[in-house]
């Protein structure tokens, strides 16, 4: 084992500097040498001219039961297909409230095992095996990972064991780092993480956005999507997000700022302004304002 002590601190992230393995043959960060299914999967998920994603999730409720604005996926999913790029949520979801037609990446939720009555939820199990991911058309596994948390080793194991099944199929593991509620949210332990689980092999990395965020996209060598996290104004939604992607994330995942939203369609369509077409948040949020109110 390593030797902690007499580490130097690291402060030289060089965020001017591009990443240096990257292609003209390929743009996703980090995946130069992956084999031609990943990187088909990953191209499913990352747009080829901006290079980013717009993902929408829709996954709460495998540990928090119905959640406002959730109560009908089957109404409100379908009307917000068109406008995301990537639809982040469980089996059981996609099998019955997302139509199959489309050509929508699907980032699945594969672990579970927690739920809103529990004081920990930092244990869980993989609950989807590599083959129903398979018949489920996956573009990547999302699994939850929890650093310096009681359930750290678990859900190292769980992160692991979807990483080497997606390595023998060729689909990508996208892991999500949780943050309870006696957890930094800093950019200490953001960079903590997300370096992790790329060591580990996730190809992508969601999580949250945080003062230095462009020191953690810098060390992290997948490519960062930022989660939206809890519902806040439109227009300061949309400053993160436009923060976020001008700092170096290459996609946001958002969840309750969308179907939260006065208006979950013009939001979408304004985050997708932001991540694609390099709008800055005070234009992404007057066509948001012009949305609703033509």
């Amino acid at each position: 084992m390593a030797d902690k002590d007499g580490f130097k601190v690291a402060k030289n992230y060089q965020v001017d500097v591009p990443f240096a393995n990257n292609s003209e043959s390929f743009y996703v960060k980090g995946s130069n040498n992956l084999d031609w299914g990943m990187k088909k999967h990953l191209a499913n998920i990352f747009d080829a001219k901006s290079g980013n994603t717009v993902m929408f999730a829709f996954d709460h409720g495998y540990f928090m039961g119905s959640v406002a604005g959730l109560e009908r996926l089957d109404l409100l999913v379908p009307t917000l297909i068109p406008h995301v790029d990537v639809l982040m949520c469980t089996r059981g979801a996609l099998r019955t409230c997302v139509p199959p037609t489309g050509n929508k990446a699907i980032a699945l939720r594969v672990s579970s095992g927690s739920s809103m009555l529990n004081d920990d939820l930092s244990h869980e199990v993989v609950a989807v095996d590599m083959e129903d991911a398979i018949r489920c058309n996956a573009d990547c596994m999302a699994v939850q990972g929890f650093i310096g948390a009681d359930g750290q080793l678990q859900s190292i194991g769980n992160l692991s064991m979807a990483i080497n099944a997606g390595a023998r199929y060729s689909i990508p593991t996208m892991g999500v780092v949780a943050v309870g509620k006696d957890m930094e949210r800093t950019d200490r332990y953001f960079k903590i993480a997300t370096r992790i689980f790329a060591e580990i092999g996730a190809n992508i990395i969601k999580t949250y956005y945080c003062e230095n965020f462009e020191e953690v996209v810098a060390a992290c060598p997948v490519p960062i999507v930022v989660a939206g996290g809890k519902k806040l104004p439109e227009d300061e939604a949309l400053t993160m997000a436009y923060r976020a992607i001008s700092e170096g994330a290459h996609g946001l995942d958002m969840g309750r700022n969308i179907f939260q939203s006065e208006n979950p369609i013009a939001m979408a369509e304004a985050i997708r302004k932001i991540v694609h077409e390099k709008a800055t948040d005070r234009e992404a949020y007057q066509f948001y304002q012009y949305a609703i109110h033509k």
